[in-house]
């Protein structure tokens, strides 16, 4: 069976909310895009993230969790252990690219550190023991959910711009949202239809003050708040590091964004919803074989983790983010042309335009005080 035909399924009891053919399309648990492979991104993947540029993102957030670490002694009963827990791990890159700066230029945060990965991808987690090879002594677990009680650090790269999306549009007769039902001859076209905004939606809308004018589309994730509600009541003490791309709310469901930004992305081709003007929209033509994203709303995440008893510490763009721990003044190898592509992975992560600007990173904390950290030097600045 296919996954069109478990949608299709689906659909004979009624018409499915789009955030629920996305976690089909994203995450069914044999057929769903991200459960079928261990690695999505890359050159041979349908995207490029910062972990496909090299080490180097990952010795760099080992300099901002080693200062973090003198941050939890100051404050933490046991300061000989420290949980690392990355969420939508994959097949464990970055950890292990984390884990190698580590174990050369911070050894005693190396032995303090437990390492917990959360993926929801079976070939991702299987995956996970060979790329740790090295270091798996540090591995404690490799689980699909947040851990109940967390002292340490909470890392994300790129999962919330992942998570199910419920689209809306504002018509001239009120808020409407987005279902997938099917039409045609064999009742198995995907199309979209607009139907009564369900009550999570409703309360988002509402909790959010989220105002849109006639005609807008726009996507909101109640399943986003959640998860980060979830991390703020699994951290006892220590930080959460989110990296994504996205915009504060009044830039988000604006006039600059008014027929949303739903993505598909295949073998390195974007489409969004600009291509669904005719035809079919990308997302529904071939489920589970694209990557389905939107772009996150930073405001939400904020105040959603304030909600959830932490503080906000730093939203800043990449950038700014490396360059607060560093990048300008990093040392190179003597190996000229070692010292050239570490110059080109730095150049990829910092210039404006490409992830340097579209990536924030927002910095929260909980039961630390509200420490100064060396990324938080450009705090709040934008490229």
């Amino acid at each position: 069976m296919s996954l069109r035909d478990v949608i299709v399924q689906r659909i004979a009891s009624g018409p499915l909310p789009f955030a629920e053919y996305m976690e089909l399309a994203l995450y069914h648990p044999e057929l769903g895009y991200y459960a079928r492979g261990d690695q999505r991104s890359g050159r041979a993947g349908d995207f490029f993230t910062s972990v496909d540029v090299g080490s180097l993102f990952g010795e760099f957030l080992a300099v901002q969790i080693a200062e973090m670490w003198q941050v939890l002694k100051t404050h933490s009963v046991d300061a000989s252990h420290i949980d690392l827990v990355e969420a939508a791990a994959g097949n464990g890159r970055l950890s292990r690219d984390l884990l190698d700066a580590m174990a050369a230029h911070h050894t005693d945060l190396y032995d303090a550190a437990g390492l917990t990965l959360v993926e929801r991808s079976p070939a991702a987690r299987a995956a996970q023991v060979a790329t740790l090879t090295p270091h798996l002594a540090k591995l404690q677990h490799s689980m699909e959910s947040l851990p109940s009680q967390v002292s340490g650090v909470i890392f994300a790269n790129e999962l919330l711009d992942a998570m199910p999306v419920h689209p809306v549009v504002m018509t001239d007769s009120g808020l409407r949202e987005v279902y997938v039902t099917t039409e045609g001859p064999d009742s198995e076209g995907l199309v979209e239809r607009l139907g009564a905004p369900g009550p999570d939606v409703l309360d988002h809308v509402e909790r959010f003050g989220i105002d849109l004018e006639p005609g807008w589309r726009a996507e909101v994730s109640p399943e986003m708040v959640g998860w980060v509600e979830s991390a703020g009541s699994s951290l006892d003490r220590g930080f959460l590091i989110v990296i994504d791309y996205g915009h504060e709310a009044n830039e988000l469901y604006s006039a600059t964004h008014a027929t949303g930004t739903l993505t598909t992305y295949q073998q390195h081709v974007v489409r969004s919803h600009g291509a669904a003007n005719s035809g079919t929209p990308p997302w529904l033509e071939e489920p589970g074989e694209a990557d389905i994203t939107a772009h996150v709303d930073l405001t939400a995440v904020r105040l959603s983790a304030e909600a959830a008893g932490m503080q906000t510490l730093a939203v800043v763009d990449q950038t700014y983010f490396l360059l607060g721990l560093g990048a300008d003044h990093m040392s190179e190898p003597d190996d000229p042309v070692s010292a050239l592509r570490r110059r080109l992975a730095l150049k990829t992560l910092l210039v404006p335009g490409g992830l340097g600007s579209t990536h924030k990173v927002m910095i929260f904390g909980k039961n630390v005080g509200h420490p100064e950290l060396k990324a938080t030097g450009f705090s709040h600045r934008a490229t």
